[in-house]
């Protein structure tokens, strides 16, 4: 019998982080590849997360610097203004250039984008048909050997409330304001709901944030989330930890949160301008045509997937957010290589279910946090003996050179062994240190191997060095 012929070795559902790193690998290992994109090239991250809204953080940051702490390195000034659409206007260019480069990559690597939204027929075939954001894409049938869906995610909500895009927010409706509010409620302190926070509070918006759990960032390190809170507490930050929202109603003014205590059942109702719902994402799969292709889904929608991102179809395979793994950029590309590395026969690295809590997980408010792997609390409970080291930022030089009087670097170690089991950083560039630790535990390196290592000299890298020196017993300057 022939073998069937297919338009593609392998198609890509989905141009974000993930897919577009897919597409580019598979075309490196010369499989003929397409990608499928119903918005636009980049997905998420590029347009409406991680990019655009690490500009206006530094927009934030650097307006904060000018104001709050110019005084201090001898610059004084008179009548400041502080323009806050310019802020959303600089991080769109960023996107168009960021994209343009995504689109300038697919050309390069010669892969076909079919644009409109892509949908199984079978579990070899794709139908693309128009999409909202392409309406004049022309629809068309194509079949490919291998299918990669990387259809990320999207905002969840709060069952009875609808996001209308004037009073009640998701993220993409807050990173692009077309004006400032005057008060702003936050219903999440993960990272998206204290990133945006900071953001519209620095401009000058009053701000609450309020979490279900007992503290902000729930899933960090307790000390994190502590020097954290304190942060924005000192920012004049409203923040109610420990309590649920249980009715969000639209105003002629605006909004009225109906919140109550967790612990003592109190209730009260905040009132604001809009509020923005961050609290969780939902997977874009539910008009992919899962069951058309025989793919399997949990109930909520998530694709499951093996060590190197295959389903229970043996020639399909997903990645990114919408495998419900870990819900970040950085993981979806990972997992985009190995996919692809897969179907094209070569060696590559699997990522089994117990790595994902050693990928890096950064938070860019201000102060920022960066972390991999457990809490000590974590670590306990998973029975190992520690070794812990501690350094906070106020010793280091170059800290003091850049006025950063608070953070500190937590390392956490198996006692046997050396294996790095935590490690946890809140303070300036702390996203920028990471990497050495990552690198150290995916390597296998000790706390011991490191503070052996040379660091230059004033760096803030040294505060990871001396953190190391501090599991080992013997902090320098400490």
């Amino acid at each position: 019998m022939a073998e069937h012929t297919y338009d593609y070795d392998v198609i890509v559902l989905g141009s974000g982080p993930g897919g577009y790193v897919a597409a580019i690998r598979a075309a490196q290992l010369g499989l003929k590849t397409a990608i499928v994109e119903r918005e636009n090239m980049g997905g998420v991250c590029l347009n409406w997360g991680c990019i655009p809204k690490k500009a206006l953080l530094h927009n934030a940051e650097v307006l904060e610097t000018v104001r709050d702490e110019a005084k201090e390195f001898g610059i004084t000034f008179d009548n400041l203004q502080v323009d806050f659409s310019s802020a959303t206007k600089r991080s769109l260019g960023i996107v168009q250039k960021q994209t343009k480069g995504v689109s300038f990559l697919m050309r390069k690597n010669k892969i076909d984008v079919l644009e409109g939204h892509g949908s199984f027929v079978d579990a070899h075939t794709l139908k693309v048909t128009p999409s909202e954001i392409n309406p004049e894409a022309p629809e068309k049938s194509v079949s490919a050997a291998n299918i990669i869906i990387a259809t990320g995610g999207r905002a969840r909500g709060l069952p009875g409330v609808e996001f209308d895009g004037e009073r009640v927010l998701h993220y993409r409706h807050a990173i692009r304001p077309e004006e400032q509010p005057k008060s702003m409620a936050v219903i999440g302190a993960g990272a998206i709901g204290m990133e945006l926070g900071y953001f519209y509070s620095t401009y000058g918006t009053e701000l609450t944030v309020i979490e279900m759990m007992d503290r902000v960032l729930p899933n960090e390190e307790p000390e994190v989330s502590d020097e954290v809170q304190k942060s924005f507490k000192k920012k004049g930050i409203n923040i109610l930890t420990g309590t649920m929202t249980e009715k969000v109603e639209v105003t002629d003014e605006g909004v009225t949160l109906s919140v109550k205590n967790v612990a003592d059942g109190s209730t009260q109702s905040i009132n604001a301008e809009k509020v923005l719902i961050a609290i969780n994402i939902v997977p874009n799969t539910e008009t992919v045509g899962l069951v058309e292709a025989g793919v399997e889904a949990d109930a909520r929608g998530f694709v499951q997937v093996d060590e190197v991102m295959r389903t229970n179809v043996p020639h399909i395979y997903a990645i990114g957010d919408c495998t419900g793994k870990l819900a970040l950029a950085h993981v979806a590309s990972a997992m985009a290589i190995v996919a692809a590395e897969t179907i094209g026969g070569v060696e590559t690295i699997p990522i089994p279910d117990e790595k994902y809590k050693f990928m890096p997980r950064c938070t860019y408010c201000k102060p920022e946090v960066a972390s991999l792997g457990m809490t000590e609390a974590q670590a306990k409970e998973a029975g190992y003996e520690l070794n812990i080291g501690k350094f906070p930022y106020l010793p280091n030089g170059k800290s003091q050179a850049l006025n950063a009087k608070s953070g500190f670097v937590k390392l956490i170690a198996d006692a046997k062994y050396g294996e790095i089991l935590g490690a946890h950083i809140v303070g300036p560039q702390a996203t920028e240190l990471l990497p050495e630790i990552s690198l150290a535990q995916f390597m296998e390196i000790t706390p011991a191997e490191i503070a052996r290592t040379v660091h230059a000299h004033p760096t803030l890298s040294e505060i990871i060095m001396e953190a190391a020196h501090g599991v080992e017993g013997h902090p320098i300057h400490l």
